[in-house]
């Protein structure tokens, strides 16, 4: 310590000690990260190559449809193949194209597709919403009960925009993913549901199946992966009332292992699932994960459930950590898995049947 340092802290000057316990907080923050990051490289990551920051940059598009405008991102790396994946990356309630893909300067999962293109060749959409209720993008998921949600055909949306995509890139037909988080999540539901004939397989984080649905029910095997934390208020693990504190007019959801069997039954997969369990590679997150596989479903499906015990309602991540204020209204986010990654190795073997 440097004599003036001494001095100054000698003088009970209050506010340098706690800029420096602030700095000293934040670099620990970053080595528990970095040291995160390892640990899961040295099991199933590839680390090398994914960062925080793609290529180049998404853009911004505009499309009509049913009248309306509609507003999409999309990110082509270079160096497509002949045939590339195409994934669509669906917002939550309230949330911007922007926030997703990091442009509006917030932290966020969902930019790490793009990083995550660049290293296996596909292409990411992320669409927006029409507004609800609320003044705010929302999608129109299968829930009967609620009145916050838009009333657009976003299904005839996501439809005309693979079409759009395909027309013009090199879209392979029978690789097209859709993953959503929270009402994202809730809208990848819909779509399996009814865009079985386009989409292979969804990803719905933070969501479950409806147990009120205006949707009927699914016409084709479709692989399904569920990613729920155990202490979400807002989407409950067991099921409910939607948010925090519950509000009627969000509506109502099944528990997450309702969900989970509903799409095994539907696809006829085994009934016994193979478990995994992460290793608990970050200690402050208070929250680890428990993978369950259900194979050997109808047309090679599979569906499978992320349990992430004590997280909230959030997607995991190692690369891009959610603020404490953020974790205290949505719960903690697990920092032992990235979700991006995980999705896509759900995503990349499934294929259309």
């Amino acid at each position: 310590m440097s004599s003036l340092l001494k001095e100054v802290l000698k003088k009970g000057n209050k506010i340098l000690p706690v800029i420096l316990i602030y700095f000293i907080g934040a670099l620990a923050l970053q080595c528990q990260e970095s040291l995160s990051v390892r640990k899961y490289s040295e099991n199933m990551f590839p680390l090398n190559g994914l960062s925080s920051s793609a290529a180049g940059h998404p853009v911004t598009k505009n499309i009509m449809v049913e009248g309306k405008t509609r507003r999409y991102a999309i990110y082509v790396p270079q160096g497509l193949g002949v045939s590339a994946p195409l994934i669509f990356e669906l917002h939550g309630g309230g949330v911007y194209i922007e926030d997703m893909t990091g442009e509006s300067g917030y932290k966020t999962p969902y930019k790490l597709w793009m990083s995550l293109a660049d290293m296996e060749k596909f292409i990411v959409v992320y669409p927006e919403g029409l507004n609800g209720a609320y003044d705010k993008p929302t999608w129109n998921d299968c829930r009967a009960n609620s009145i916050v949600s838009s009333t657009a055909d976003d299904v005839r949306f996501i439809s005309v925009l693979i079409d759009t995509v395909s027309a013009k890139y090199k879209v392979d037909p029978e690789r097209i993913y859709a993953s959503g988080t929270s009402n994202g999540g809730l809208m990848a539901l819909r779509l399996a549901v009814e865009l079985s004939d386009k989409i292979a397989a969804v990803a719905a984080t933070a969501a479950a199946m409806p147990d009120s649905s205006e949707c009927g029910r699914a016409e084709n095997p479709i692989s399904v992966l569920f990613m729920n934390g155990t202490a979400d208020t807002h989407l409950p693990y067991n099921g409910g009332t939607i948010s925090d504190p519950p509000n009627p007019d969000y509506g109502t959801v099944h528990s997450t292992g309702e969900s989970v069997r509903i799409w095994t039954l539907f696809n006829q997969t085994d009934t016994i699932p193979e478990v995994y369990n992460f290793p608990d590679i970050n200690k402050r997150d208070e929250s680890t994960v428990t993978r369950f596989i259900y194979s050997n479903g109808l047309e090679s499906t599979e569906v499978v459930l992320y349990k992430v015990i004590g997280g909230g309602h959030s997607a995991p991540s190692i690369l891009q950590p959610y603020s404490w204020l953020f974790e205290k209204y949505y719960g903690k986010q697990n920092h032992d898995i990235e979700m991006v990654w995980e999705v896509w190795k759900f995503f990349r073997n499934k294929f259309l049947h």
